[in-house]
């Protein structure tokens, strides 16, 4: 990740570690615009691992809908292959609403490696209100060519043909328990 920051020179940086792997923040980047997301690369609760919850993907989605300038946005996990794929579908179905399946065929021949986290696509969903449909567009990329760390992969922000339609805050629809 270092030398991906030196060479893209991103606005904004997205880690998908536990926090016994968070990297530090790299120079060149406000520490206010390196998100973590502290979480393990499981689908169903596991002894000793952080599960992605309902609130780690929410604040993933609001810092998501706050990138408003046109830098990089740098995302990155342990091998490239399943959280930061979660997340890069993530952000492009937050800016291209109603467009899913095309956002997964996008994703699919950009990376054959992908195999995006089945529980964040999920929880992702839901927070969006995609009504399913992220969901069976994950599920419709099928397989993943078989890696052990996936390349670098550069992907749109949101698919142009069709403007996007304003999406809330992901924290607003969460219990007002829930926020902090």
């Amino acid at each position: 990740m270092p030398a991906q920051v030196r060479a893209l020179r991103p606005g904004r940086l997205i880690s998908l570690l536990p926090p016994r792997e968070q990297p530090p923040t790299p120079s060149g980047i406000p520490a206010s615009l390196h998100h973590r997301v502290e979480i393990d690369d499981i689908t169903e609760a596991r002894p000793d691992h952080i599960l992605p919850e309902r609130t780690h993907v929410a604040a993933l989605i609001d810092f998501l809908l706050d990138w408003a300038d046109e830098r990089y946005l740098l995302v990155h996990c342990y091998a490239g292959i399943s959280r930061s794929m979660a997340a890069a579908l993530i952000a492009m179905a937050a800016s291209s609403p109603g467009r899913e399946l095309e956002i997964a065929r996008t994703l699919r021949a950009r990376a054959p490696h992908a195999h995006p986290n089945r529980r964040m696509v999920a929880l992702a969903d839901e927070l969006l209100g995609c009504g399913g449909r992220l969901v069976q567009a994950r599920e419709a990329m099928g397989g993943s060519e078989p890696l052990s760390e996936g390349p670098l992969v550069h992907l749109p922000r949101c698919l142009r043909a069709v403007a996007p339609q304003p999406i809330t805050k992901a924290t607003s629809l969460l219990p007002s328990r829930s926020r902090k």
